[in-house]
């Protein structure tokens, strides 16, 4: 008989230990050691550092390069301050006026939709900002129907981004023109929404993400500003409108306890400058008058700061979401169902243009 050879025993793999350089993450679950053969603890082996925790800083990086897409649109009558507020948003000049236009020029008698974009960069991440003016609307004696032209051009780009998507042979990377946030603008009046207001906030606030400031509100006293947010959220209630962060759209309790609370101070009474001030020893952002400066970015004096840091700091990217998944997404579902197919539409003609800040 021939002898019975024993199979070839091999080696386990190695499991690579954890580089020396990456710390372990913090608040990690603890893991029990697997108990092996005859009674000896592998775990150190089989639970070896394998590197996911990287896809984080993997990720960051590859958005760092592409960079990011913000588009706002900035809309009510003339002389409120809505350059002036952008730029104070985003503390650059990145108006039409600084862009563009001159004092000179006059308002147009039609409501005329002006482009301008920028490329922004702070600590390495670069966003490219599309401020999307629209000149003319609320300032003429009839305006029905001035809401028009801007719900067209806002249709407009979902319509731009939906052909490029079906495309066979489409883009990498699609640009995206799609209007993510859009400041509505109220006169500081202290009595109550005009009909326009309520207009175009029902006629636009299903295809575009509202959020409604209440401009020059340092003409108001603090009964006053008090009394006349409460009117506003009484009427858009009342009308059945709903501005950005809708209700539906909070995902956990978490989201809708800090919603509820920016509901709460909506409309936000927000004043805007770009000149600057000294104020006890420091330089502020402010609008001098006959008794002190009122500073911007002082909560006791405006909502300027909760403005801000809610739609760049806390909520920018659930705005592109929102834009993307809801508004964009109930627009190519009834695009594509109305007539089973696409349509080329007309170039608008809107003038962009780009610089680098």
């Amino acid at each position: 008989m021939s002898e019975i050879v024993p199979p070839e025993v091999r080696p386990k793999p190695v499991v690579p230990a954890k580089p020396s350089h990456v710390a372990p993450p913090s608040g990690a679950p603890f893991l029990p050691s697997p108990q092996g053969t005859g009674g000896e603890g592998r775990g150190s082996a089989l639970l070896g550092y394998i590197g996911i925790d990287t896809i984080i800083e993997q990720m960051r990086k590859k958005t760092m390069k592409t960079g990011f897409d913000f588009n706002i649109m900035v809309v009510g009558q003339s002389g409120l301050g809505k350059s002036t507020l952008v730029n104070t948003l985003f503390k650059s000049q990145v108006s039409r006026r600084s862009a563009s236009w001159s004092r000179d020029d006059k308002i147009p008698k039609t409501v005329e939709i002006k482009s301008v974009s920028h490329v922004i960069e702070e600590g390495g991440v670069k966003m490219k900002l599309t401020v999307v003016d629209t000149p003319g609307f609320g300032d003429q004696i009839n305006n029905d129907n001035c809401w028009a032209p801007i719900s067209k051009y806002i249709n407009e780009q979902y319509e731009k981004f939906l052909k490029e998507e079906v495309n066979i042979a489409r883009k990498k990377r699609i640009p995206d023109t799609r209007v993510h946030c859009c400041l509505y603008f109220i006169s500081p009046t202290g009595h109550s929404l005009r009909q326009l207001d309520i207009e175009f906030m029902k006629n636009l606030s299903r295809v575009v993400n509202i959020i409604p400031v209440i401009a020059k509100s340092d003409t108001l006293t603090l009964e006053e500003k008090i009394e006349f947010k409460q009117k506003v959220r009484k009427e858009l209630e009342v009308c059945g409108i709903e501005c950005y962060p809708q209700k539906e759209f909070d995902e956990d309790t978490e989201d809708k306890s800090d919603n509820d609370k920016i509901r709460e101070t909506m409309p936000f009474a927000v004043v805007g400058s770009d000149k600057e001030y000294q104020v006890n020893g420091k330089r502020v952002l402010g609008r001098k008058t006959a008794w002190g400066v009122v500073e911007v970015e002082n909560p006791n004096h405006c909502e300027f700061s909760l403005l801000r840091d809610f739609m760049i700091r806390s909520h920018l990217q659930d705005l592109k979401e929102v834009t993307h998944n809801i508004q964009y997404e109930t627009y190519r579902a009834r695009r594509l169902n109305d007539n089973g197919g696409l349509h080329p539409i007309n170039s608008s003609g809107h003038d962009t243009q780009e610089s680098n800040l």
